[in-house]
This record gives C-alpha cells, structure tokens and sequence, in this order.
C-alpha cells in the first residue's frame, strides 16, 4: 500500500520544490527581467529609453514569425521554409514594382505567392502525408532557387516612389516605433484563435494527441493545411515590416543566414513543446524578450557573432532541459515504447 508523505504541520515545503509548479514561461520571464536589471544597472545606455524601444523594434520581426512557428510545433509539426516564405514571395514581387507595378499590387502578389507556397506545403504534409521536416526543407531550396531565377541578384531594393510599403518598417506614431504595434497586433490576433475559437483548440487536440482527436471527428488534413497557409501568412507580414526597416529584400537570408535558428529558439525557449499541444502567444512573447534583451545587450558590449551564436546554442539546450525537467514526460515515454 502506497504511502502519502505531508510536510509537518506549521512547515512549508522548501523552495526548490515550489519551482517545479512554474510553468517555463514564468520562469523564462523571471530571468528577462533579472537581466534587464542587471544590464541596465551594468551596461551604459542600456535602461534608455531609445535603447529599450530599438530593444523591442529589433525583435518584432523575429516575433511575428515566432508566432507562426509557435502555431505550427503547438501542432506537432514544423515549418522550415518560413525564412523563404517571408524573403522570396516579396523579392518577386518587389521586381514586379520595378517594373511598375502598383505598391498595393506589389504587397497583393507577395501575399499571394506566400499563400501559394504555404498551401503547396500543407498539402503534402496532409495528403501525401510526407514529413513536414523533409517537405518544408526542400521548398526552401524549391522557393529560393525560383525567387533567384526572377531576381537574380542577392538583395532588391525598394524604389522611391513606393514608399507606402515601407510604412509598417518606418511609421512611428507617438514616437513608438511601428513594428512593435504591428508585432502586438498579430500576437493578439493569434491568442484570440487560439485560445477562444474552435479551430484553435482543434490545434491543441492535434498536438496533444493526433490520433485521439482524429476520433473525435476533428478533420486533421483540412486543419494541417490551414495551419501551413497561416505560416505564410505570418512570414508575408514579417516580410512587410522587414522591407520597411531596410527598404530592401535580402534573398540570401535563407541559406546563409541563422533566422530559421533564432526563430526556433525563441518558440522552444519559451515553452512551446516540440511534441505539441502546448505553449501558447505568451511563449513566444517571452522567448523573444529574453533573446533580444541578450542580443541587446551583446551589442553593447561589442561581443562578436561566433561567441553569439555559441551562446545561443547553449540558450537552446538549457530551454530543452528546462523543458524536459518542468514536464516529465514519462507517459509518453510509456506510450512510445508500448
């Protein structure tokens, strides 16, 4: 017979026990805010206040395609090819503006091909049932080879006369930077599907367990493709505020750059589980205000990109193991080796 073992009356269990009910998101916003005192108590411009919205302007980009990446894992799958999603869709079709078209035409065809792609993507995911990992790895190479063989240069720049898509990288309103309202309204949107429509509990269910919800009558293809089509959609809108920081487009990005990298770390670091079913807006939140406070803060202090990236990986093992520890995962362990 299994014994139960209480703390003695008028005695409270220690306090290393207590953390283990912190959900990784409380815990990961913690330590944002016990470096954000340190650095602005240690590093020189750092707690001013253009600092801290250059801070927050940086990370907006990442945000917002945290946001998809975090709506795809909750799922149980991935979206590798999210960079050239948001790179390759919008350098066609700034050539196109080159070439004359209008600026609301241009955003139009970069939405359109993004969803295109996004929609090539879900269907082989759901109904060829090929593995997202695999498929979402060769759209990639797919989508920047084409994207090069209409653009063939690394980097397409904006023209003058379409400043009206430079809008949501530029604008401020009451000094605040446009991106930032343009990261909160999406993460707003996104927390309100998934946490108050049908659809984006079905997103849940999937994740927590595929087979479980397809048995309840849950249409998981249908569902797989929507999701795939959102990544998209989210990507095209950080393409937006990425041609209006730069006034450019940087196809290059996608095979040579670590954005898929930081974009993944931000989503499991704040405590969206790669085995789905579990994170949510907030994750993504904090993951990007714990990185872009580090990436702040080693800018400051001039710290050189190699030593960056070793820290990041470090970043990315500790949120696996913060992970695993905050919710053992013992039953499925159990479930997997049935």
């Amino acid at each position: 017979m299994a014994t139960v073992t209480t703390a003695a009356p008028g005695k409270t269990a220690p306090w290393w026990r207590n953390l283990s009910r912190l959900s990784q998101e409380q815990v990961v916003a913690a330590v944002t805010v016990f470096l954000l005192i340190v650095f602005a108590l240690g590093l020189p411009g750092f707690a001013t206040t253009a600092n801290i919205l250059g801070l927050i302007r940086s990370i907006s980009i990442l945000g917002i395609l945290g946001l998809g990446m975090g709506l795809i894992v909750i799922s149980r799958s991935i979206d590798l090819s999210e960079i050239a999603l948001m790179a390759c869709p919008w350098a066609v079709a700034i050539i196109a503006n080159q070439h004359g078209l209008p600026g609301f035409w241009t955003a139009v065809l970069a939405l359109v091909l993004a969803v295109t792609i996004g929609l090539a993507n879900g269907l082989m995911v759901a109904f060829v049932e090929a593995p997202a990992l695999f498929v979402t790895l060769a759209t990639t190479f797919v989508v920047y080879g084409a994207a090069y063989w209409v653009a063939p240069v690394y980097v397409v720049y904006v023209p003058q006369e379409s400043a009206g898509l430079l809008f949501a990288g530029r604008a401020t309103v009451f000094g605040i930077p446009m991106p930032i309202f343009v990261f909160a309204a999406a993460a707003l949107v996104m927390h309100a599907f998934l946490s108050r429509t049908s659809i984006g509990r079905f997103i849940y269910a999937q994740g927590d367990n595929p087979e479980a919800a397809r048995l309840s009558g849950i249409a998981l293809r249908p569902l797989t493709v929507l999701e795939h089509v959102l990544v998209a959609v989210l990507a095209w809108l950080a393409g937006l505020v990425w041609i209006g920081q730069t006034g450019s487009m940087q196809t290059n990005i996608v095979i040579v750059g670590t954005q898929i990298f930081d974009v993944i770390l931000v989503v499991v670091l704040g405590g969206i589980s790669l085995i789905g079913g579990r994170g949510g807006v907030f994750s993504v939140v904090v993951g990007c205000a714990l990185i872009g406070t580090l990436l702040n803060a080693f800018t400051i202090m001039d710290v050189n990109s190699e030593v960056q990236n070793i820290i990041r990986g470090v970043v990315l093992l500790a949120a696996i193991i913060l992970d695993n520890w905050l919710h053992p995962r013992d039953e499925e362990t159990a479930r997997q080796g049935e």
